[in-house]
């Protein structure tokens, strides 16, 4: 007689107690993709974001650190314009202000209203402006150049003048087009650290303290001049991550940031220090 007992298969409770054990094993394996790939995507947005701070964080200060430059006896120097005045003017106003351009009113450093991004503009002797145009003069020709970052948007643009032009001894030859140096910046914040040698006579030409735009003019007036740039910027990832809730950010000494979108920010802050105007400033002690 056949053993039937030795040929039976699975009972019911133990393939319901199999096909649960698979199901809570799939579901834990489902979870740790999800999770794995959300890692993945929140470490590339901190990677990108890290990129793109340390890109423009030293784009700003290769550009602006040699804000104030002026040497007379360089001999790349184009000398079609009374060049002793215009030193004492580049040197006088590595930042200027409005109404420090006859030809250009409007142009010069401003601090934006409330949040509102600030603008950016300083004066030195290059050879090109901030998006690498000429303005027309030979190449490695030098001359007075005056650039220009704001933000438009979301987008920090750079635009360069022939100051020349803005003080009305030339006529323009080159149009002025913004060149867009980064995207996805939510806030460009600046601050300027001033010296008051002159009243002090302390000649280290270390700033004392630092301003904002609109109070700028008034110090420079009275003998103050500027010789450190303090820049913030908010930048947001370029990947769609979501964050929430997404904490506010301060900026140097501005109100509380808080962005609409829950993606993923971040701050950065850097000053430069202009050793051109710090040399003139100790100069103008001597």
């Amino acid at each position: 007689m056949r053993n039937y007992d030795k040929q039976r298969g699975f009972t019911l409770v133990e393939l319901m107690i199999s096909l649960t054990l698979g199901l809570i094993i799939s579901a834990a394996v489902v979870q740790v993709m999800i999770s794995n790939n959300s890692t993945e995507r929140l470490n590339r947005s901190i990677a990108s974001v890290q990129e793109n701070g340390r890109f423009i964080i030293a784009r700003l200060r290769n550009d602006l650190i040699m804000t104030g430059r002026y040497d007379m006896l360089r001999p790349e120097l184009n000398n079609d314009v009374d060049i002793v005045v215009e030193a004492a003017f580049a040197q006088n106003n590595p930042i200027p202000v409005l109404g420090d351009f006859s030809n250009g009113l409007d142009k010069g450093a401003i601090e934006g209203a409330g949040v509102t991004s600030d603008t950016l503009m300083v004066t030195l002797q290059a050879s090109q402006d901030c998006r690498g145009a000429t303005h027309g003069y030979a190449l490695n020709e030098e001359f007075l150049v005056v650039n220009e970052y704001f933000l438009e948007g979301t987008s920090l643009k750079c635009k360069g003048y022939n100051g020349r032009v803005l003080r009305g001894q030339e006529v323009s030859v080159e149009d002025d087009d913004a060149y867009t140096l980064l995207d996805d910046v939510i806030s460009f914040q600046v601050q300027y650290g001033i010296t008051d040698n002159i009243a002090s006579k302390d000649n280290s030409a270390r700033p004392v303290k630092f301003i904002d735009a609109d109070t700028l003019g008034a110090e420079k007036a009275a003998g103050a001049l500027v010789v450190a740039i303090r820049i913030a910027l908010l930048l947001k990832a370029d990947s769609e991550v979501s964050i929430s809730p997404v904490p506010r950010f301060k900026l140097l000494n501005e109100d509380p940031i808080q962005p609409s979108e829950e993606r993923l920010y971040k701050q950065f802050e850097t000053t430069i220090t202009l050793r051109n105007s710090k040399n003139f400033a100790r100069s103008r002690n001597i």
